[in-house]
């Protein structure tokens, strides 16, 4: 049995302390995209810009302070890999919203934070939960003109009315589909559907679309969500493959416009159920598959290309990066010539990174590329001389692909690190 502690027993901080701990599984609270509001006109309370503690970067590189929590932890769902699953023995905690507020205030107060991330277990049902922490955020945005980043995690079970009213309030929504297969949901999360998850990303995509394309018509618009919408897989829990995970989060993309996927390696849990692997998948394998995706966002491969970087059994290997996965099995494709080559096949080659790329770009205009360039724009030149040719160098034979992934795969120590 749960054990339940009720707000008589367990003080704020102690509240605070368990459903801070419990938000942790969740990864997808990063806060880029966010539209710029500031206070420092002396109107309003809260900041999306400045500095603070460090839990989150835009991609300019701003770091956006977050308080991380749950408004319970109570849940009435058995999903077997979660830690507050209903049949999980773990103590029990829940805020009401007017505390969840005074504890955002408070923490930005003492510059603590920049904004809020806040998620939930499900108590009573969807749609109840649901307008709580649409609660929080209401408050906040209207009784305390809080300009601060706001993520909420939205529950796709909930009223799709109530859906409408999260975009209104947040910067950022989010609805997990935890696994990414229907097999694996069906078997791991029996309370939770597919069709239902992206039944609901689709009614918040669709929900800012129409915002977007009204902003650009009226000037006095609402906004609804303008950091758009994430969401997160587990890795590791089912038998899914890394090309299948690939596969499933180009689908979310395209179908949805998400503005990220997050993966989470599984970690097992106290008391866990016998379905589940006894053993955590090695982090490597989770950063190999955030690598995976900016290929397909940034680097212009197609998902059926990261797929190819796959061993047979569908997974991504772990001593090697995605991109050099791919240079190795595409040996015909290379040496490229930086002095010539266009954008999109310069993106291609191992250890040059968009910037480097678009830097390259920029100085040949000027001048013929040499080895000398690269080595102040890249940390590893001995990783880029196999794959290009510049006005000085040329490889003098191609090295086979064996060989090579030896070369430049990093020490077995290095490897250990993420096992």
């Amino acid at each position: 049995m749960s054990q339940i502690a009720t707000k008589a027993q367990l003080s704020i901080k102690e509240r605070l302390e368990i459903l801070a701990d419990a938000a942790k599984y969740d990864a997808s609270c990063a806060s880029s995209g966010t539209a710029k509001r500031d206070s420092r006109d002396g109107r309003g309370l809260g900041s999306t810009e400045g500095m603070g503690i460090c839990h989150a970067y835009a991609p300019d590189g701003r770091c956006i302070s977050l308080l991380k929590l749950l408004l319970t932890n109570h849940c009435i769902f058995d999903c077997h890999y979660c830690i507050n699953r209903k049949s999980s023995n773990v103590r029990r905690a829940r805020f009401t919203p007017q505390e969840v507020v005074d504890l955002t205030l408070s923490f930005y107060r003492r510059n603590y934070i920049e904004g809020l991330f806040l998620s939930s277990g499900i108590v009573k049902s969807s749609s109840h939960t649901m307008e709580q922490l649409i609660e929080v955020a209401r408050i906040l945005r209207e009784e305390h003109d809080f300009r601060g980043y706001i993520h909420l995690k939205t529950i796709p079970e909930a009223d799709a009315e109530l859906l409408a009213q999260a975009g209104l309030w947040a910067d950022r929504v989010s609805i997990n589909v935890e696994l990414p297969t229907r097999d694996g949901l069906a078997r791991l999360a029996p309370d939770k559907n597919d069709a239902v998850i992206e039944g609901a990303m689709g009614t918040l995509s669709g929900a800012i679309v129409e915002a977007q394309d009204a902003g650009r018509r009226f000037t006095k618009a609402p906004q609804f969500a303008p950091a758009g919408q994430s969401t997160q897989m587990i890795v590791g829990a089912d038998g899914a493959s890394d090309a299948q995970i690939v596969g499933k989060a180009s689908t979310l993309y395209d179908r949805f416009a998400l503005k990220r996927v997050y993966y989470s390696a599984f970690s097992p849990i106290p008391e866990a159920s016998a379905v589940l692997p006894l053993t955590r998948p090695p982090l490597m394998r989770e950063h190999r598959l955030y690598q995976s995706d900016w290929l397909m966002r940034f680097y212009g491969f197609a998902p059926r290309e990261v797929q190819q970087a796959t061993d047979p059994s569908g997974m991504l290997p772990l001593d090697i990066d995605p991109k050099l996965a791919w240079a190795l099995k595409f040996r015909g494709s290379f040496p490229v010539d930086l002095n010539r080559a266009p954008r999109e096949t310069m993106l291609r080659v191992p250890g040059l990174g968009v910037k480097a790329v678009d830097a390259l770009l920029i100085a040949r205009r000027y001048r013929t590329i040499r080895l000398e360039d690269l080595s102040r724009l890249t940390s590893s030149v001995r990783k880029l001389r196999p794959f290009v040719v510049t006005a000085d160098w040329r490889p003098v034979q191609l090295t086979d692909s064996v060989d090579l992934r030896a070369r430049l795969a990093p020490p077995a120590t290095q490897m250990e690190l993420f096992a």
